[in-house]
Order: C-alpha cells, then structure tokens, then sequence
C-alpha cells in the first residue's frame, strides 16, 4: 500500500524558480510531511495535511499538466516509498525528474536518471547535526548541492565544507542561496567573488515573480 498511494500537497505548474533548471516551465508535485524544522523553512505549510491519492492519479496529473520538467519536492518528498516508483514512471514518460531533498533523508534508491538537487544544512538552518554525508557516495555529474545561508558564519561553513568535503570533484553544480530577505544577495556575491569559489549563486526567482510587490502583480 506505501508504494501504491502518496500524501500530496499539491500539484500545479510554474517557472522552476532555482537551481540550474531556473526559468524553465514545470510541474511541481509537492508531497506533504518533512522532519526537519530548518530555522528559515518557508514552506512550513506542507508539513500536514494534503490529500493521499493512488499513484497512477499523482502521475496522471503531473503529465497532464504538459511540462518536460517534472519536480518532486515538499515537504521531504523521499519520506514516502511511493515517490520513488513514480520518479521512474515520471522518466520512463519521457519527462526531465528532478527531486529537491533535504540532505537527510537516504537517496541511495533514486533512479539514477533523476536529477537530485541535495541540501547540505548551514548551522543557521539549526538542522546542520542532521546532515546525512554518506549520501554524498550517490552524488554525481547531473546532480545539484544546494547551500542556504542566512549569514556569513553559514557562508564560512560552506566554504570548507566544499573544499573538505571536495565537492566540486563530485559536481560542478555547487549552489548558493541566501534566505530570502534576511541575507543580501549582494553580499554573497561579494564573498564569492573574493574568494573566487565555485558555486553558482541562485536567488529564489519564483519569490520575485509572485511577490506582491513585483511589476505586474
């Protein structure tokens, strides 16, 4: 029955808003339920609720909605066993998967043609005890690091994380986000062109396009 039914949240199309897929049309299946509780979480609505469906329907909808690109996020998607089934379908239909993950939960069973997008948690996050570094083994190529940094202690920990952990040998695709409204984009950049450090910096492009304050709201 856990491989048969998901708990979604919801399932809709939009712009992909971050990582190197930024500015691309796709469907968004956001499951529901995560266990972490990061400081500066900005979908905390997801974390109850949703509605469980049979997973034929979850795929059903997001081809229907027409777009390539297909993401899988939440909540932590990968707590539930029925994602994992539906990546593969998701692929064998010949769609471009990509999974955002918190970094804790496993991504050993992940369809290797899944594009991982993978947290590792800042100490502001409050969640950094939770990361889990043996997933980095099933980290490759076509898969995505994702930092959040709400400070310039988050961006020091990045930095040698990245050169302990040498990341850049596993992906060239190190990103860098700023928690929205709290740390200067401009600032990050700064750090990073200081230190000329191999991260792309992203900032949350959905964020600017549906603020209420956005031209053409």
């Amino acid at each position: 029955m856990k491989d048969g039914t998901l708990v979604i949240h919801e399932i809709y199309a939009s712009i992909q808003g971050e990582s190197t897929f930024a500015g691309l049309p796709c469907t968004f299946v956001r499951t529901t339920g995560c266990n972490l509780r990061c400081s500066w979480c900005d979908t905390p609505q997801a974390f109850h609720g949703g509605t469980r469906m049979p997973r034929s329907e979850v795929l059903a909808r997001a081809l229907a909605l027409k777009t390539p690109l297909v993401e899988l996020t939440g909540g932590e998607p990968l707590l539930q066993p029925a994602v994992l089934p539906l990546m593969r379908e998701l692929c064998d239909a010949g769609r471009t998967v990509l999974v955002e993950t918190s970094g804790e939960a496993d991504v050993a069973g992940v369809d290797p043609r899944v594009h991982k997008i993978m947290d590792l948690k800042c100490p502001g996050s409050g969640e950094g005890h939770r990361n889990r570094w043996s997933n980095l083994e099933h980290i490759g190529p076509r898969d995505e690091i994702k930092f959040v940094l709400a400070d310039r202690a988050d961006y020091e920990w990045m930095r040698a994380t990245i050169a302990e952990r040498r990341l850049s040998e596993r992906t060239p695709n190190l990103l860098a986000s700023t928690v929205f409204g709290r740390l200067p984009p401009r600032d990050l950049v700064g750090w990073v062109l200081e230190d000329a450090l191999p991260v792309r910096v992203q900032l949350q492009m959905h964020k600017y396009v549906w603020a209420p304050e956005a031209t053409g709201v």
